[in-house]
Order: C-alpha cells, then structure tokens, then sequence
C-alpha cells in the first residue's frame, strides 16, 4: 500500500495502482455480474429478463412506471454473456477514473460518477419518451451497463488534462486527450446515422449524455462567470447611458441656487 497526493492506493502486481473509489465502483460492478451470471446459468433467461425490466434503465418503466431507482441501479448492471462489455467498462474505470480521483479525492470522485452516469440515465429516458407525445408507445427495452459515467470521466479527463497523450488502443497512434473526446463524440453522434437500418444496440444517446453531464458540470463556473459578467455589462451600459441623458438634459439650465457671484 503506498500514497500519492496523499490518497491511499493499492498496489498490485507490476506496480498498477487502484484507487479506493475506483476499486469500491469495481468490486459493486462485478459482484452484480456474477449475480446475473448465477440467476441466468440457474433460473433462466426469463428471470434473468424481468431482473432486467426491474433495474435496468427501461424509459417506460421510468416515466410513467415510477421506477425511480433504474437511472441509478442500470450502472451496475451488464450482459452476462458478454463479458468483454463490463472488462471494457472497469478497464476504462481504472485507467482514467484513477487519476480524477487523485486530483478530487474518493468522494467527490465518486458523486461525479453517479452524477454522470444517473443524468447519462435521464436523458436516455427523455429522448425515448418524446414519441409517446406524439402517440406512439414508450420504449420498454432496458438499457444497462456503465458506460454512461465512462463517458462522464472521459470528458473529464479532456477538461482537466487536455494535453495529455494517450494512445488509440492498439495502434501506434498518440493523440491529445482532448483530441481522443472529440473523436469517440463524433463516433457516438455519427454511427447512429450510418448504421440506421442495421443498428448496432449500443446506447449511443447515454454514452452522449453522460459526456454532456459532465462538462456543463465542470464547465458550470465558466458559463455562471460569464452570464454574470453580461449581466454586469449591460446594467452598466444601461446606467451610464441614463446618465449621459440626464447630464445632455439639464447641462444648459442655470443652477436651481446660484452662487453670488453669478449675474
């Protein structure tokens, strides 16, 4: 066990640190895998399925279901017969998760992940509850897995490290971070498009969302100061304009109580 920035990390084998917040998120995601894992191996795919429909991200169970507790519980959950989507998730997790919280420490490491990943969740919802106000019916497909707060820490790390290089996974490529977010933006808006007949059941409007969260949250300051700053701007405008007026109107009036001297 060592320390670095004054967070206590745990080391393993070829001196790959994790963060205590990063390894809570890890060991909570995959003991809800292997839990699906088990229900899907012994009780079916059915169960497995409703298990779904209770705590995934479903849009209709949400709005008008009231299940309140799917934009939160959908985080933890991924394919059991998938198991390269949740290895991608917590591999993401511990690369980039790790130094966010060594910059913000565990627990506000750990409220931006939820932040993002509960609001990548909503808008999920709202996107695909627009067409029941045009009559159709609410989507009941449950979406699941992380990757809605992956994409929350990725626009993090573009905000926060923008110059940092990282490679483009096995290619001997080395771009800027801030480069790498635009790119997998562009991917996630893009793909959609291309692949509309075929699809491909990936969230793209989550992963979207998540990575929208997060940068009006860390931009949050940015656009206050300057809505503020106009604000300020056009009060002062405004007033020194009513002063010019009033000194233009009244400059050529003799004084109401003049001075002696004057004749």
């Amino acid at each position: 066990m060592g320390s670095r920035s004054g967070i206590k990390n745990y080391r393993f084998s070829f001196d790959f640190y994790i963060t205590p917040g990063v390894q809570w998120l890890i060991v909570a995601t995959f003991a809800v895998f292997i839990l699906q894992v088990l229900v899907y191996a012994f009780a079916g795919p059915i169960p497995h399925q409703k298990l779904l429909l209770w705590f995934g991200l479903v849009p209709s169970g949400v709005i008008p279901g009231l299940r309140i507790w799917q934009p939160f519980t959908y985080l933890f959950l991924h394919a059991p017969d998938d198991f390269l989507h949740i290895l991608f998730n917590m591999l993401m997790l511990w690369m980039f998760g790790r130094e966010l919280e060594l910059v913000w420490g565990k627990t506000r490491f750990v409220r931006y992940y939820f932040l993002t990943g509960v609001g990548a969740g909503l808008i999920e919802v709202i996107v695909k509850t627009i067409p029941t106000l045009f009559g159709h019916p609410a989507s009941d497909l449950p979406t699941i897995g992380a990757s809605g707060a992956i994409f929350g820490i990725f626009a993090a790390c573009a905000v926060l490290f923008p110059d940092r290089q990282v490679g483009i996974f096995f290619l001997p490529v080395r771009i800027s971070m801030r480069s790498f977010v635009l790119l997998l933006a562009g991917l996630e808006f893009f793909l959609p498009l291309i692949l509309r007949s075929a699809g491909d059941n990936v969230a793209h409007i989550c992963h979207l969302g998540g990575m929208l969260v997060g940068y009006l949250y860390l931009r949050r300051g940015s656009f206050l100061y300057n809505v503020r700053n106009s604000v300020s701007d056009w009060q002062y405008k405004r007033n020194r304009k009513r002063f010019e007026v009033y000194i233009n109107k009244h400059k050529k009036e003799p004084p109401s109580r003049p001075d002696n001297w004057v004749n």
